[in-house]
């Protein structure tokens, strides 16, 4: 059982070496543990630092690419070197590595496809009410779209199975901690969680600049997931509510009309149209969405099959260089 630790990196020399040093070389169940660090673009000696400390395995980006593509290329360097585990952790070290071998726990027992994290976030010490309050929110539509039960669908210290790998597709280019819960309940994999305490805060997240724009592009990644996903949930919704709000001016310019006074109410049937229009057009793009969805079902079964054809047992099978991937795009 081959366990791949991968780090999303981006200017992390100061505190990636408490990361790596904290992560645990040994656990019960697995026979292999290997540190992947994905450097997306750093300035400063991040890769050195990585080197010095035995890391044999990078991931390079020649410039800043984002999280969510630092995860994918990892993802793909870890399955082609074999991983049957693979872990994902941050390089400013918020979270507490030596709890890794809890976290693969449940996939080691087969109770879980993937594990997060729960970072309490109510106990957060660092965490405004206004950030507590929204993460909050965040995980209960999370968990919504998703059918699972998540408390913390935004943390990012995670394990995942080879299998659960496989049938991910991360699509996003902002983050992927909200699309591949959305993904994982819709494809029936088992989710678990795992209580942690996060470490004390080394610096301010460069994932956003502000908790507006991190909420603004939250929410378009939740929106779009629920479109792909459950479009019936989104649209129909919608579609109902304003066609409903539209029947209503008809009704009161009809009781205008037997009243004598429809004259003076024109404007209601103005509304009513308007309203009526509105929700046919919601109800057409449920149907093109669905008609999407399916094709997305038939894609994904195909990137799987793909994935299993692509992807070896062992890296030496694949013919991959083991000492460093070079992901310059």
């Amino acid at each position: 059982m081959k366990l791949l630790v991968q780090i999303p990196c981006l200017n992390e020399e100061e505190t990636l070496p408490d990361v790596i040093r904290s992560i645990p070389r040994e656990i019960p169940g697995i026979d292999v543990i290997e540190i992947l660090v994905i450097d997306d673009g750093s300035t400063d000696r991040t890769v050195e630092v990585a080197r010095e400390l035995g890391v044999r395995h990078i991931v390079h980006h020649t410039r800043n690419m984002g999280l969510a593509r630092s995860f994918r290329d990892g993802i793909d360097y870890a399955m082609a070197q074999g991983a049957d585990i693979v872990v994902n952790t941050d390089g400013d070290n918020q979270y507490p590595q030596e709890r890794i071998a809890d976290l693969v726990q449940p996939i080691l027992r087969g109770e879980a496809d993937i594990v997060i994290g729960d970072r309490q976030t109510a106990t957060i010490a660092h965490f405004s009410p206004f950030k507590k309050m929204m993460q909050g929110v965040g995980s209960k539509v999370v968990n919504r779209a998703a059918g699972t039960k998540l408390p913390d669908a935004a943390s990012g210290f995670r394990a995942y199975s080879r299998a659960s790998l496989f049938r991910l597709n991360i699509i996003t280019q902002f983050s992927y901690c909200m699309e591949t819960i959305i993904q994982a309940g819709n494809r029936r994999l088992k989710i678990a969680s795992v209580q942690i305490d996060t470490n004390a805060k080394t610096r301010d997240s460069r994932l956003f600049k502000n908790i507006w724009q991190h909420m603004f592009k939250s929410g378009s990644a939740i929106v779009r997931s629920y479109l792909m996903f459950r479009p019936y949930a989104l649209l129909a919704t919608l579609g109902t509510i304003l066609l409903i709000a539209g029947l209503v001016p008809f009704v009161r310019f009809g009781i205008r009309f037997f009243a004598d006074e429809a004259g003076g109410h024109i404007q209601s049937l103005i509304l009513g149209s308007s309203l009526l229009i509105a929700s046919l057009f919601c109800f057409a793009l449920l149907v093109i969405a669905d008609l999407l969805r399916t094709n997305r079902i038939l894609l994904e079964e195909s990137l799987e099959r793909i994935k299993h054809m692509q992807y070896p047992t062992t890296s030496t099978q694949h013919g991959f260089d083991p000492m460093e991937l070079h992901a310059e795009r």
